[in-house]
């Protein structure tokens, strides 16, 4: 193995460990020694790659970000409809069976309102990450108006952030509930919303 990829590994395994911790106990409530120990590595290992805990945390919400908008790419490029990519979009939330939904790991929902007011560095990440998505979402809305399977909307983009800020919302209150219930009537009212009967445009 080269250095090179010990080294990826070795920055992976700490960015792992933290997003796992981060997960659980929020930005705060994580000290440096409690990711040091999660992850394996002495402290000056860590000061290689991370010069500080707020730039440890800019890397881990870029690499999320960067990950959750390349799995949403796949998913529109796709060879359904604009309404059956929505209805994925909205499943991939829910946990099945065994297996956690994105709601339960979506780093924008655990730490979003906490480092808009600790770090300007890591609320412009998120920041620009939902409005990543946000793109993608009136993509579809457009996808979705050219295919037939989603009503017209005048303004694709205010309707991709309202839904979701909807879904954000809903997942918020998951939370609190302990329950996918929240989640379930969001996708419930989203497909409504969205459906192409009886469609005039809003």
């Amino acid at each position: 193995m080269t250095e090179a990829s010990k080294s990826d590994l070795t920055r992976s395994r700490i960015l792992d460990a933290g997003r796992s911790l981060l997960l659980r106990h929020g930005f705060s409530g994580v000290g440096l020694s409690r990711i040091l120990a999660e992850s394996g590595v002495p402290k000056g290992s860590f000061y290689y790659y991370f010069p500080s805990k707020e730039a440890f945390g800019a890397a881990l919400l870029q690499d999320y970000v960067e990950g959750y908008t390349e799995r949403v790419d796949a998913l529109i490029a796709r060879p359904e409809t604009a309404g059956e990519k929505f209805n994925l979009f909205w499943n991939a939330w829910l946990a099945e069976g065994d297996q956690p939904g994105i709601a339960t790991k979506c780093l924008v929902i655990k730490l979003g309102a906490e480092v808009a007011d600790l770090s300007d560095t890591m609320r412009e990440i998120l920041d620009s990450g939902v409005n990543a998505l946000v793109d993608r979402l009136a993509q579809l809305l457009r996808e979705g108006e050219q295919d037939g399977s989603v009503r017209a909307f005048e303004d694709p983009e205010t309707t991709a952030r309202m839904l979701y800020a909807k879904w954000v919302g809903a997942a918020v209150l998951a939370k609190l509930a302990q329950s996918d219930a929240p989640l379930r009537m969001a996708k419930d009212e989203a497909t409504k919303h969205l459906s192409p009967i009886g469609n005039t445009t809003s």
